[in-house]
Formats: C-alpha cells, structure tokens, sequence
C-alpha cells in the first residue's frame, strides 16, 4: 500500500497558465530560490541564490513545465502564422535540463496538444551500445529549443550548441527558469551575448525584476522591505 500523500484539492490541478508569482513562492516555500548573501563564482555578494536542483517534488516540476510548454506554444504561434506544419524539438541540457525536457513535451502535449519530439546530451559520450553523447530525437537537420536553469556565464549553453551543431542541429531558441539580468564581464548580460551571437530568442520564465515585484507586493507571503532594498541594490549596481 503506498503512503504518498494524495491531497484533496491541489492549488497545481487548478493551474490554467503559468504564474510567476505562484513560481516565486513556490521556490521559496520549497528553499528553491532564497534570499541572504550568497558569494558567486564571480566574487559578487548576491542578495538571493535560486537552486533548480531542488526543483525534486511533482507540484513545482509540473509548474516549470508549464512555463516552459507555454512560452514555447506562444513561440510556436508567433512563427507558425496559423498554420501546423512547424515541428517543435525540444532539447534538455545536462543534468538539470532532462527531467525539465522530458516534463515539457508532457505538458505541451496535454495543455496545448503539441507533440514535441525530444532529446538531451550526456556529459560523457557512451562508447557501448548506440553510442555518442545525445539521447531521444534525432537533431540532424532540425532547429532545436534548448531548455535550462540559469545561465550565468553562457559557457555550458555554448558547449551544448555545439553538440547540436555537430549532430547537424541549428538552435532555434533557448528558454531558462531564471535570467538574472546582470552585467557579466562587459556590459551586457550572458544572455544578451548568446541572443547576440547566436541570433535567436532567449527567454526567460521569471527574472529579477519579477523577483524585485514579488517582494514588493502586498498580497506576497514573503514581502519584506529590507531584502527588497537589497535587491533593488544589487539591481542598480550590476543589472543590464
């Protein structure tokens, strides 16, 4: 007999779209994203951290997922012009993109009735059995979405697009949980380097200003004043 707790009436089975707020507070019930002093790889002094590696029950899977699902239906719409005949591929970057990919093509097909083919690369390339370092849909010839967490630096991200690229793949767009919107080594943000350099759209689910709101906001369980002054700070100071 199992003893996993089935809740009566689920805040998540009511879900019709994807809610930053509902996200935010999410993250926070669950330590996913916290607010504190946390040092960067850069040396910065961060007034918040968010973890998508703790992203581990169904209920906040679920949730990115449909963030991801949606914004990829809205991007489907936009370049379709009414019509079905794009293919959507999906691809999710080690580790923490495959079960973010895998719960995506779920949710694009039962929210929006897209049956999105997809994929993930392995950090080592299998030398046994089919071999190589991509799972799932075949890339070749196709223009893939690249889903993520964060991207800090965008060094990762490169890598990845050039496995695809390799595999006979173009990157039609990446989508992240959380774009921090700051400053990297120059004065534009990773995210604004790979939209730059690659050409396509990198969207973003939530960013710090959507965190900025949220701790602003009267309705918000966690409105705090004092960590607000240190977001919108750390925001002056380093934002793009």
């Amino acid at each position: 007999m199992s003893n996993a707790h089935v809740p009566n009436n689920s805040a998540s089975n009511a879900q019709t779209t994807f809610s930053s707020h509902q996200f935010i507070q999410l993250a926070l019930d669950n330590q996913v994203l916290k607010f504190g002093e946390f040092v960067l790889k850069s040396g910065r002094i961060s007034p918040y951290f968010f973890n998508a590696g703790l992203l581990a029950t169904g209920e906040m899977l679920s949730l990115l997922a449909r963030g991801y699902a949606d914004a990829l239906a809205e991007q489907m719409a936009a370049t379709n012009n009414g019509t079905d005949e794009q293919e959507l591929v999906i691809f999710g970057a080690a580790y923490k993109g495959i079960p973010f990919v895998a719960a995506t093509a779920q949710a694009l097909w039962n929210h929006h009735g897209i049956n999105a083919k997809w994929g993930y690369n392995r950090k080592e390339a299998k030398t046994h059995g089919e071999g190589g370092n991509l799972v799932g849909a075949d890339v070749n010839g196709k223009a893939v979405w690249v889903l993520d967490d964060v991207i800090t630096a965008g060094t990762a991200m490169r890598e990845v697009v050039e496995i695809l690229e390799q595999a006979g793949a173009s990157v039609a767009g990446i989508i992240v949980a959380l774009d921090r919107k700051e400053k990297g080594q120059a004065e534009h943000s990773a995210i604004q380097e790979l939209a730059s350099t690659l050409e396509v759209p990198v969207r973003a689910l939530i960013d710090i200003d959507d965190l900025i709101s949220y701790l602003a906001d009267d309705n918000s369980q966690y409105k705090d004043a004092t960590q607000l002054a240190k977001m919108q700070h750390y925001r002056t100071q380093y934002g793009v």
